[in-house]
């Protein structure tokens, strides 16, 4: 039995996602570039999609600009809007890479957090009132690793009053399950997403802009995309990005309650069951439902996650292995967490898909599992 509770990382593709694209797999070749018959078809589905995910978020489908996922998406918020308007861009401590790594090389700042991981207001202010040069502020609207959420338009209200002219991004990849993304982004001027963290296929993303923002693109020659992203759009993918967009709109808010329902279990089951076990975050915190994010005292994760997959259960550590040596996540260390707290994190991420009998079978084989592991130690 096979207990998929990595959903954070990639979903499975839903059913009919999958029956949506089969048709520009198999029967339509169109390129959407082109101007006969067949081409015309494939650009009208991608037009179709184009409505779903502007609807998606609330923005004009003309502002949908579609890529290869998450990470190009971050990629050319940032370094397309550093390319119009010059200056710095300011990210938080605990985003993802694919916003971190482009800040950090333009020479940009990175802000400090609180000890849930959200940013700290009043360090953003004092940068914001420091470096006369911010063009662009990245804050992800929820955390890949713990589920934290950040009010994005408090943050988004405190920047446009300290410099005006600054536009806000958002990382939405690990929202679009959960929230709300038109209400939840209502001012921010930049907006990214992927299709494989909310059932759609991997491979297809957006970056989707407010009425006004320009960008220099990073990917030029073919003029796709209002030439602000080159090349022959993948229309199998693009058309399951639209369906998934469509899908999550209709079911998003029942999809969150038997979800929350069923990571509330899982966590107090295993707190409840595993001594030494506790949240990463307190209980209050604002998060997204699909993620348990736990600490196992006295426990080496990697080591955990081998057993669990032995027995067919498949979650994520919270850390990795650099140079032989452990080393906490970056997100762990923006919100201060030792590295022997961390050693012991784990992250099972639940979905759409996730069932009360794999709970449960979770809730029997974790505790085993742990239990293993600290016999083998005594």
């Amino acid at each position: 039995m096979d207990i998929y509770l990595d959903h954070a990382a990639s979903t499975p593709v839903r059913e009919e996602v999958i029956q949506a694209m089969m048709p520009w797999l198999s029967e339509h070749p169109g390129n959407p570039s082109g101007s006969h018959r067949l081409a015309r078809e494939a650009r009208r589905a991608i037009d179709d999609a184009r409505d779903h995910v502007a609807s998606l978020v609330g923005a004009e489908p003309g502002n949908v600009i579609f890529t290869s996922g998450g990470t190009e998406s971050d990629n050319l918020a940032i370094d397309g809007t550093l390319g119009v308007k010059g200056g710095q861009a300011l990210c938080s401590a605990t985003e993802h890479p694919a916003v971190l790594e482009p800040v950090r090389e333009s020479g940009g700042i990175v802000a400090p957090t609180d000890d849930t991981g959200r940013v700290d207001l009043e360090s953003l202010a004092d940068l914001l009132d420091s470096f006369a040069d911010i063009s662009l502020v990245s804050v992800m609207m929820a955390n890949n690793e713990t589920g934290v959420i950040n009010d994005i338009n408090t943050i988004a209200e405190l920047v446009s009053e300290k410099t005006p002219e600054t536009m806000i991004h958002t990382d939405a990849v690990q929202a679009t399950s959960w929230l709300d993304i038109a209400e939840s982004s209502k001012k921010v001027h930049l907006i990214s997403l992927t299709g494989h963290k909310f059932g759609g296929p991997k491979g297809a993303g957006a970056l989707i802009l407010r009425d006004g923002v320009n960008l220099s693109p990073i990917i030029r020659g073919g003029g796709q995309e209002r030439e602000r992203r080159s090349g022959t759009q993948n229309v199998p993918a693009i058309v399951g990005l639209g369906e998934a967009a469509r899908l999550i709109q209709v079911e998003r808010l029942k999809i969150n309650e038997r979800v929350t329902g069923l990571r509330d279990k899982l966590e107090n089951g295993l707190i409840g069951k595993v001594s030494g076990t506790s949240r990463t975050l307190p209980k209050e915190t604002p998060r997204t439902p699909g993620i348990a994010h736990l600490c196992f005292k006295n426990i080496e994760n990697e080591a955990l996650l081998f057993l669990l997959e032995n027995q067919g259960i498949y979650a994520s550590a919270a850390s990795s292995c650099a140079s032989g040596a452990q080393e906490a996540s970056h997100v762990l260390q923006a919100m201060g967490v030792d590295l022997k707290t961390a050693g012991g994190s784990i992250r099972f991420s639940l979905g759409q898909t996730t069932t009360d009998e794999e709970i449960e079978y979770a809730l029997k084989a974790v505790p085993d599992a742990v239990d293993q592991l600290r016999e083998f130690e005594k």
